[in-house]
């Protein structure tokens, strides 16, 4: 851990003045806002066609409900800075190294295990200030655009706000636990590949590959850190969490599933961190 200090000063400098750390950050709530807006337009057009033909009732209540549009913003958001974090946890070591960077800050200030911990550490820090940047920005955009309250259909309160507040974070806390484990693998391929644009491609593509195939995998699946995570085929918690929201009372929770989502992604983070290390005492920078 010789210079683990020192790495982690130079990562977060580094950090302040790339494109691709602000990126991180901004694009996630960006895309949420867009998302907002677009809702906004539909819902208004769909709200004046049914005045007009006299239609209303539960879907037209749903339609200003802005918890439900809280989730999917959440879960748009989450998709985008988890495939984020991959390919900047992919991109950070492998770039290093191809630019000669690494070999001098190995040689004059830290130990390899030292500058791998410092990266892993610095896209931790940078996930969670984007996450509360897409909190943030979401909450406030929801409940400006629609009205946040209880599911009531004719009188009748289906499912109230401390409900929905309560699975919302719980579906929250569920998408969150995969992230470390999705800047794990990132950061493996980073060490093991030949160049940067190499762990790019094999980083993402192998993100989304584990996105497609892990419905045809079956009970296989729940070992699996990307079973659990908000993605472009979500059958993440939060995913559900959008239905149950709304006062939908077909969505079916399986136990067994949640204690997976809770136990499985840690130990795959600490798998992919003991075998980057491995490697990068081994190989050749």
């Amino acid at each position: 851990m010789n210079g683990f200090a020192a790495a982690l000063r130079c990562e977060v400098y580094a950090g302040l003045n790339t494109l691709g750390s602000k990126l991180v950050i901004l694009l996630p709530a960006t895309l949420v806002l867009l998302q907002f807006a677009f809702n906004r337009l539909i819902a208004a057009g769909s709200q004046a066609r049914d005045n007009l033909m006299g239609r209303g009732g539960f879907d037209a209540a749903l339609s200003e409900h802005a918890y439900g549009y809280l989730v999917d913003g959440l879960g748009t958001g989450l998709t985008l800075l988890g495939l984020l974090l991959v390919a900047q946890a992919a991109y950070s070591f492998s770039h290093d190294r191809d630019t000669g960077a690494l070999r001098h800050v190995i040689i004059r200030r830290a130990s390899r295990p030292a500058v791998v911990l410092a990266k892993l550490v610095y896209l931790h820090l940078l996930a969670a200030v984007a996450v509360a940047l897409l909190l943030l920005a979401s909450y406030l955009a929801s409940g400006w655009l629609w009205e946040f309250g209880a599911v009531v259909e004719d009188g009748f309160e289906l499912i109230s706000e401390e409900e929905i507040r309560r699975e919302i974070g719980l579906g929250l806390r569920l998408a969150l636990i995969p992230l470390p484990a999705a800047i794990g693998f990132g950061l493996l391929v980073s060490v093991s590949a030949n160049t940067a644009t190499q762990a790019l491609a094999a980083a993402l593509g192998g993100t989304l590959a584990l996105d497609l195939f892990k419905g045809l995998l079956g009970e296989n699946a729940l070992l699996l850190y990307a079973r659990f995570q908000p993605s472009l085929l979500d059958q993440s918690y939060l995913a559900s969490v959008s239905r149950l929201v709304r006062g939908y009372s077909d969505v079916l929770v399986d136990e067994r599933l949640l204690q997976f989502n809770t136990w499985v992604p840690l130990p795959t983070l600490l798998l992919f961190v003991f075998v980057t290390l491995w490697i990068v005492r081994r190989r050749k920078l």
